[in-house]
């Protein structure tokens, strides 16, 4: 997909993408409240008005980012609600959720870990929808198994959070996202063989 429009211009939806792509990089690499919308708006080329006409301020562009990841979340639901029933269900599933992250999304996980309150509060504008979503996905997948143990229960919920862990663990050590990425999705499968 072009970025641009005919005559150099982008598209609004390019445009919304850019601004987020670029706040996401000031925020992790010089921080939250140091980063200003005219930082953001000067290295997209854009008017600060601009940037405003997109998004109301530095918590909306985040709170896109968790929208954004919420309907991801719900269309996987949704996906798993229209399958057959079949031992490989959860398999596919879990690893459609883990294989869904992106080097930039693994940059929005350490933004939020870096800055609990904002996510926190984020999360709670936007009613919780990623962890009401991911809730909803692993009870959904929970009734699939044939153990239907609280073990079995937090195993698979172990799986879909296994790059959230995958994160925590390559903290302050020099691992690319390749590693983390791999390491993730080895364990997600780990923990669903775990599960037969």
């Amino acid at each position: 997909m072009s970025t641009t429009m005919a005559g150099g211009r982008r598209s609004g939806e390019d445009t919304r993408a850019a601004i987020q792509r670029v706040a996401l990089d000031l925020f992790t690499s010089r921080g939250y409240e140091a980063t200003s919308m005219r930082e953001i708006a000067d290295l997209l080329g854009i008017k600060k008005a601009s940037l405003y006409y997109h998004f109301a301020g530095k918590e909306d562009i985040v709170r896109s980012l968790f929208d954004r990841r919420g309907s991801e979340a719900e269309e996987l639901l949704g996906w798993l609600r229209q399958q057959p029933k079949s031992p490989r269900l959860v398999h596919d599933a879990v690893l459609r959720w883990v294989d869904s992250f992106s080097e930039e999304k693994l940059q929005g996980l350490r933004f939020l870990a870096a800055n609990p309150l904002l996510a926190q509060s984020v999360d709670h504008d936007t009613d919780g929808r990623i962890s009401s979503t991911l809730t909803q996905l692993a009870q959904a997948l929970a009734e699939m198994l044939p153990d239907h143990s609280a073990v079995a229960a937090l195993r698979l919920r172990m799986a879909l959070l296994s790059i959230n862990a995958a994160i925590i663990a390559a903290s302050n050590e020099q691992f690319t996202d390749a590693d983390i990425l791999s390491a993730a999705r080895s364990s997600a499968i780990a923990a669903i063989n775990a599960l037969s």
